[in-house]
């Protein structure tokens, strides 16, 4: 009798247990379909229309990361850009930062090279007329056509640097700073004082120097300071990289340590809202499968160091040789200035 009563009493305590248990598990599993979707409508939202092969540099036809052989052994490029599209920025889409970055899956090596937003590039070599910064050419091509605008920048600082670009994503500045608010912001050595305002666009930048928890505005005032207004140091193109590469690192290694559904529901809202890239949708499907051989176990930066000879930021064609030259496979980085991260 003991028994049966010890028994029932058990089965007692489970039943709600077990129902309990169920419910969680089903609501896991209708959220994990739901972030399933929204997952594919992202991809949907913030990739190429279609997918279709773009050219080489030769003019040939090059084939898609879905169609190839062995997708993750071959070499992959891409242009990384941020624009500003704050009300009062007088519609300015001018990229304020440029990144190229290599991934080589085979020996799980990236390289990142900054180009600075106030290099020269002639006229001869982008066929319009007169010098533009590179900074310039997105929007030119934007306002033109803004459904060609990625394929035609590519197309441009692969054809001026002779580095065959796959890729090209576009990132709004208000969903990076969105972005690092969902990941609960970020710390970071501010190495200088920094004070700008204007009006004009809303710009209220109000950093101390020395080590401390940012937030998402904080952050994004920390990689954009470059003049000051209120009386601190002004800040180079150089310092400027070298803080975009801080984050950057940063914001990797954030998003490859993401656990929950929850988090990854909230960077998804921010990614499909703020990113466009001219990757199609299965694309970015097969490199997200790929992500484990994708992903370099070092990252090296390259710092590209000139003078200023206004309106533009001289670099040495030496150093624009070295920089491109690792970015093609073809240089040991030995004579680089580089900085190395371990994930």
């Amino acid at each position: 009798m003991k028994k049966m009563i010890k028994n029932y009493r058990i089965r007692k305590i489970m039943l709600p247990v077990l129902m309990i248990t169920g419910l969680i598990l089903g609501a896991a599993s209708v959220y994990a379909a739901i972030l399933y979707n929204k997952l594919n409508q992202t991809l949907d939202h913030i990739a190429a229309p279609e997918a279709a092969t773009t050219s080489n540099l030769n003019g040939e036809s090059r084939v898609p990361v879905t169609q190839a052989t062995n997708p993750i052994e071959k070499p992959l490029t891409f242009l990384l850009t941020a624009i500003d599209e704050r009300e009062g920025n007088e519609g300015s889409l001018n990229t304020d930062v440029m990144m190229l970055f290599r991934i080589d899956p085979k020996t799980h090596q990236g390289t990142v090279v900054s180009i600075p937003r106030d290099l020269e590039i002639e006229a001869d070599k982008s066929g319009l007329d007169g010098s533009h910064k590179a900074n310039y050419f997105y929007a030119y091509y934007y306002n033109k056509n803004r459904d060609t605008a990625l394929y035609e920048t590519k197309r441009l600082f692969s054809d001026v640097y002779q580095v065959p670009i796959d890729y090209m994503a576009v990132i709004n500045f208000d969903g990076f700073r969105k972005m690092i608010d969902q990941l609960g912001g970020m710390t970071v050595d501010v190495d200088m004082d920094m004070r700008y305002q204007d009006e004009s666009d809303g710009t209220d930048i109000h950093l101390n120097k020395g080590t401390q928890q940012l937030n998402g505005k904080q952050v994004l005032d920390f990689i954009r300071y470059r003049k000051s207004n209120l009386g601190t140091a002004e800040s180079s193109d150089l310092e400027r990289n070298q803080r975009e590469q801080l984050v950057l690192n940063q914001l990797l290694d954030k998003l490859t340590t993401l656990n929950g559904l929850t988090a990854w529901g909230g960077v998804l809202d921010i990614i499909g809202s703020t990113i466009k890239t001219d990757i199609p949708a299965d694309e970015i499907r097969t490199l997200t499968k790929s992500y484990r051989d994708l992903k370099p176990s070092t990252v090296r930066y390259i710092q590209l160091k000139g003078e200023w000879e206004s309106p533009y930021l001289v670099v040495k064609k030496q150093d624009l040789e070295e920089a491109f030259d690792a970015l093609r496979g073809e240089h040991s980085g030995e004579q680089i200035d580089r900085q190395k991260r371990t994930d």
